[in-house]
């Protein structure tokens, strides 16, 4: 049986990759490895940001299915806890405050690190990459030294691409060696700009993304570290990696990742990493992150679990993909008065439907025609009907 390694990396944008189109060379290392991978075109995270969409990731179920609950309900089964009751051994490495232990995400785990008793500063509000991976390394050592021939599950996440972007110089100089900003004042753009959802510069929000590039760079450093310390067992190991949502560049009026639907959050990178894999495989139907635990538990050779929404992504022909969805709330970061209201959507084939609870309105894309999702056709679209069905069923029958 082999191991299985999850990567997640937040706020990553897909389209930051040279494998699905960049040309600026910002993630050589991950680039580098798609001769082994499979890669998914067309993978969509279950929300737009880390509340809404690591249910998805990590319990195979959506945000709201038992409420808007701060913890995780215990009505949701965590990865983790269907490999550990299989023997399998599980070691999680983090610095997210969202999947904190505080909010129930430590179930399940043998070794559990969310770095909460840590200290931080404003510039880096999160335990970086780098230490991370040393983490990662030395339980790695322990394990193969004290367990050796049994299996594991392990999942890394990095913080390094999150806000606020306060690249190191060397990164930052490799995507734009025109861009001289002190530390301080890139935390000033954050503080200023970005917590403000500040668009009205279109200067400022392009500097903003060179600095979020060169985060995207770094991580790609860490990523190849993390690689590394791997080695010795990536011939016994599968590793699924990818994010677990984007960011926004004025887009749609606004910065970061608020509860908005559109592609630049939900449209996400994914692969599935295999020595043993047919090179390079592509597959371009729509799938979703509420696969990504039933992935985990077929690798495992676990049957379904029941409380599990999704279907493994493996073996790939034989995957059938329906309609993805997704659920948050229609949060901003520079709140308005009132509360925050459900928003959700549904992606069938090339089409996007998006319903805003707080407004009651409907929007409609074609993603193959449009793919910025400019031109809302949820009056002219002859199938808008079928696919506010679809929605409806869904959120009646979940």
């Amino acid at each position: 049986m082999k191991n299985c390694v999850l990567l997640t990396i937040d706020a990553l944008r897909r389209d930051t990759f040279g494998c699905y189109g960049n040309e600026k060379t910002l993630t050589p290392f991950m680039d580098s490895l798609q001769e082994q991978c499979l890669r998914f075109d067309r993978a969509y995270a279950t929300g737009p940001y880390t509340q809404a969409s690591f249910p998805g990731i990590l319990t195979s179920t959506y945000y709201l299915e038992y409420g808007k609950q701060k913890n995780l309900p215990a009505e949701k089964t965590l990865v983790s806890e269907v490999c550990k009751t299989k023997g399998i051994r599980t070691a999680g490495f983090h610095s997210n405050p969202y999947l904190s232990a505080y909010f129930g995400y430590n179930r399940g785990w043998d070794m559990f690190y969310d770095s909460m008793e840590d200290d931080v500063t404003d510039l880096h509000p999160f335990i970086r990459g780098d230490a991370i991976v040393k983490k990662v390394e030395e339980w790695l050592s322990g394990h193969l030294r004290e367990n050796s021939g049994t299996p594991f599950f392990l999942w890394v996440h990095f913080m390094d691409v999150h806000e606020p972007y306060i690249p190191e110089e060397e990164y930052l100089e490799t995507v734009d060696k025109s861009v001289s900003l002190s530390k301080e004042e890139m935390l000033s753009l954050f503080k200023d700009v970005i917590i403000k959802r500040d668009v009205s510069n279109p200067d400022t929000v392009r500097l903003l993304k060179k600095l979020y590039d060169a985060k995207v760079l770094e991580a790609d450093e860490y990523v190849r570290r993390l690689f590394g310390v791997l080695g010795e067992v990536l011939d016994e190991t599968t590793v699924i990696f990818g994010s677990d949502h984007g960011d926004e560049f004025g887009e749609h009026g606004g910065l970061s990742h608020d509860g908005k639907m559109y592609s630049e959050n939900v449209r996400v990178p994914l692969f599935i990493y295999d020595r043993e894999r047919a090179k390079g495989e592509v597959y371009e139907r729509p799938v979703s992150n509420i696969d990504i635990s039933p992935t985990i538990a077929h690798l495992f050779g676990i049957g379904d679990v029941d409380r599990f929404k999704g279907g493994s992504l493996l073996p790939v022909d034989e995957h059938r993909p329906g309609p993805c969805f997704g659920e948050s709330t229609n949060k901003r970061g520079h709140k308005e008065k009132g509360e925050d209201k459900p928003i959700y959507y549904c992606l069938k084939d090339e089409r996007k439907i998006i319903l805003d609870e707080g407004t009651g309105e409907y929007e409609l894309y074609n993603l193959e025609r449009d793919p910025g999702e400019k031109k809302n056709l949820i009056h002219e679209d002859e199938h808008a009907e079928t696919l506010k069905n679809e929605l409806q069923s869904w959120l009646k029958n979940r």
